[in-house]
């Protein structure tokens, strides 16, 4: 299968479980891999999974509702995805929230979710 990775998406939003969080927001970067079988298709936008249009699905699900867990985030904007492009056999969608409220020293705090078209299994 082939894919189409949007990579470090940064956007600023207000996710999380404290209040803080709500108030001050944080940055969050996702990363989104589009998979379909684009192997052989004509060099024309009609005939490819638009990634400016996915692009615009996802700025509005992270900066729009705001949701206590990047688990659901993560969710949304996978399902979203699916919905908006049928041409998608797959989807991995990864949350990042590099400045989560975490009481260390710590790189970075991702959620993965990966959802398939047909029938819509996790991974």
């Amino acid at each position: 299968m082939s894919r189409v990775v949007l990579n470090g998406l940064e956007f600023h939003a207000r996710h999380g479980v404290y209040e803080t969080e709500a108030a001050l927001g944080a940055r969050f970067v996702i990363d989104a891999e589009l998979h379909w079988a684009f192997a052989g298709i004509p060099d024309e936008l009609g005939a490819a999974v638009n990634y400016a249009a996915a692009y615009e699905a996802i700025h509005e699900e992270v900066t729009g509702e705001r949701h206590q867990l990047i688990e659901v985030l993560a969710d949304r904007i996978a399902r979203r995805l699916l919905r908006d492009h049928p041409r998608l056999e797959a989807v991995t969608v990864r949350v990042h929230k590099p400045f989560a409220p975490l009481p260390g020293v710590f790189r970075d705090v991702f959620a993965e979710l990966t959802l398939e078209q047909a029938g819509r299994q996790e991974r």
